[in-house]
């Protein structure tokens, strides 16, 4: 078996002719044989470079509306055929099958076509079988054949054919052979997923690209992201994003996406410890960073107005990991960018996960995400006293940051902005009572605010506490089988609270 194979001949099949040309040009100069289906075969005699029909190997023309035009004996043969068997090469030789030392494949774009909401016909025609059965014979022969199996390898296959004189090494070959069956499942994957739908009776994922990072969630452990971050953001400055980094965005990403109007938060270790809404958003950025400065200290910021030289200033003035805006002003990224670790994103488009899983014990978690948003028509009032309209934006306010907090979690909040948060207690009164002492700490007043539970109240002792702290409006799912207990509370205290019916755990 020898290390480096000359390419003495090639089949290519390809759907996207990009890139293609200066592939064909170097095979031509190198005398290598060209093999081609269809509209590549045209593709290659547009350019006046001399192609061999795949129909003349096989005596049949391509037929069913070109379903089936590679597969058969004399094509897979010359694929399959190991040059180093003799009984091969004998019948090679005795079936006057040609051997192939190069496959070209790139399958019909079945991804996108689902992506366009084409019809279920148009779809079922972008099924690839001959050029996945290609990508599949080649990559198995990969001690004497070279599989390409999509147009992103074409750069790849001119560098080594161009550094090795029209040759290719077996390590190259195994390495594009494994590229290649991650091609085939990907695919077959994508397929599968269109043809169950939302059945969730076996589990499937797959994702071709991938991003090493620096470490995973701690230095000792590898981390990678397989995703386009591209699509979704651009990164304008700073060192490269990490694990933890990206553990955050999604989180502040996912908090922001659920308001509707202009909002800035501050985040730490997925947690929000600090947001406020309103329609200025320096005022925002004060108000979210008064809630908690020291826990803001080196957090992750997210905005939904732009970013100005003012906002910028003011922003600049704390250390930060990492600042998401949909726009910044040429003038905010130069203060900014006075500090170059500082990781600038700017939001290109927001893009959300329906579907969630986690790897445990010897399996994986799947569930849908959580996509309820809680608005007034949901809300039950449960008292007698009756939220205002201030209480009742306030109470959907600190409904919004419960839900993308970690439970046991209570938010106090006021005026469209986070007074303090409690998260990720064993005990929802541990919750209630950090975020009091919290705001205290901070200075910040609790008469008169409302308070939020990302669960319900199993005994009143978190709504009497909440009333002796000056809280004024309470909402919570509901469900205890001793709720009338905390409404009993809230009635003879004149607190207000409302149901939402929808729990939120955040694990």
């Amino acid at each position: 078996m020898p290390d480096q194979n000359k390419i003495g001949s090639a089949l290519i099949s390809v759907y996207h002719k990009d890139g293609l040309a200066p592939i064909i040009e170097l095979l031509h100069k190198l005398g290598v044989v060209i093999y081609a289906t269809g509209g590549t075969q045209d593709f290659i005699t547009a350019m006046g470079v001399p192609v061999v029909a795949v129909e003349n190997i096989t005596d049949y023309p391509s037929i069913l509306g070109g379903r089936v035009k590679t597969l058969h004996p004399k094509v897979f043969g010359g694929i399959l055929g190991r040059r180093e068997n003799s009984e091969d090469l004998l019948q090679l030789e005795n079936y006057k099958i040609p051997a192939i030392d190069l496959v070209i494949v790139d399958l019909y774009p079945f991804e996108k076509t689902v992506a366009s909401n084409a019809g279920q016909d148009e779809i079922i025609e972008k099924i690839d079988v001959g050029g996945i059965s290609l990508i599949r014979a080649a990559a198995k022969n990969f001690n004497d054949v070279v599989i390409i199996p999509s147009l992103d390898d074409y750069a790849v296959l001119l560098d080594e054919l161009k550094s090795s004189n029209g040759c290719t090494s077996l390590e190259f070959r195994r390495k594009q052979a494994a590229k290649a069956f991650a091609v085939s499942s990907h695919y077959d994957t994508a397929i599968h997923s269109w043809f169950v739908g939302n059945a969730t009776n076996v589990f499937k994922s797959s994702i071709l690209k991938s991003q090493t990072l620096r470490y995973g969630e701690n230095p000792h452990q590898q981390g990678v992201f397989y995703g386009n971050l591209d699509e979704m953001l651009e990164q304008l400055a700073g060192r490269e994003l990490s694990y933890n980094n990206l553990l955050d965005i999604d989180a502040a990403l996912s908090l922001a996406n659920d308001f509707k109007t202009p909002v800035t938060a501050i985040l730490k270790h997925n947690n929000a410890c600090g947001v406020a809404t309103g329609p200025d958003p320096l005022s925002n950025w004060k108000a979210a960073l008064a809630a908690d400065p020291v826990s803001a200290f080196g957090g992750i910021i997210v905005t939904t107005s732009e970013v100005n030289e003012i906002l910028a200033s003011e922003i600049g003035k704390l250390f930060f990991e990492v600042l998401i805006a949909p726009s910044f002003t040429p003038g905010a990224l130069q203060i900014l960018m006075e500090k170059k670790n500082r990781i600038l994103l700017q939001l290109k488009k927001q893009m959300v996960q329906e579907k969630q899983f986690r790897t445990i014990l010897n399996g994986v978690l799947w569930q849908e995400r959580d996509s309820s948003v809680e608005t007034e028509v949901n809300l039950q009032s449960v008292t007698s006293v009756l939220p205002t309209a201030e209480q009742i934006r306030d109470l959907l306010f600190a409904n919004a940051i419960v839900k993308h907090s970690r439970s046991n979690t209570i938010v106090i909040a006021s005026e469209s902005r986070l007074i303090a948060a409690g998260v990720g207690q064993t005990s929802r009164v541990d919750a209630l009572e950090q975020a009091i002492e919290k705001a205290r700490k901070f200075g910040l007043s609790i008469e008169g605010a409302v308070m939020a539970s990302d669960a319900f109240f199993p005994f009143p002792d978190c709504v009497e506490i909440a009333h002796k702290a000056g809280i004024k409006a309470v909402i919570q799912p509901g469900g205890s089988k001793k709720d009338q207990e905390s409404i009993d509370y809230c009635n003879k205290n004149g607190l207000s609270m409302v149901f939402t019916g929808v729990r939120h755990f955040r694990h």
